[in-house]
């Protein structure tokens, strides 16, 4: 059974470990999240995200198995869309960065993930949660989409680990 928590300081070098083995096992994949060690997610990004609680971690027999970002934050690319819901920054979440080791795909650890996320909103009366995913990574659209979130708009936007690329746009209302 998935056990969902806030990370704290005491699993920052677990967290670190996690996303360099889930880069590491996804180099021959099909879908790749396009993350680089280092340059995505960040040591600072992750140490961070752990010491504003915004770090998640989903375990199973001790082991972290899935982890993911939750904040206000967004790419400058989302001031460009016509979302669905007007909302401050304060009253929307982003989800980054949620990964699943893929020896435990296919389980609904994802979707039991964002499952939290989607309860925290409701404590924290939030009006929409929102993210972005690569172009092409199926699966991710997929799972998204069977959960409720509405694509919006395909958008090139620039990150560190991938450059300018594109990203579909999906959206949550609460």
């Amino acid at each position: 059974m998935l056990q969902v928590r806030t990370a704290d300081s005491n699993d920052y070098d677990h967290v670190r470990a996690f996303y360099y083995t889930l880069i590491d096992m996804m180099k021959n994949a099909e879908y790749k999240p396009g993350w680089k060690k280092d340059i995505y997610p960040t040591q600072e990004f992750l140490m961070k995200s752990i010491e504003r609680n915004e770090l998640y971690i989903g375990k199973i027999d001790g082991q972290i198995v899935s982890c993911m970002v939750v904040n206000h934050e967004y790419n400058d690319g989302y001031k460009d869309i016509a979302w669905s819901i007007e909302a401050k920054d304060s009253e929307l979440f982003v989800i980054h960065a949620l990964g699943v080791n893929p020896m435990f795909s296919n389980k609904g650890i994802a979707k039991e993930m964002v499952q939290h996320v989607i309860k925290i909103a409701h404590e924290k009366n939030i009006k929409t949660i929102r993210l972005d995913e690569l172009v092409g990574n199926t699966p991710a659209e997929k799972a998204y989409t069977k959960m409720g979130f509405m694509y919006l708009d395909t958008i090139q936007m620039f990150y560190e680990d991938t450059g300018w690329m594109n990203y579909k746009l999906f959206e949550l209302i609460m």
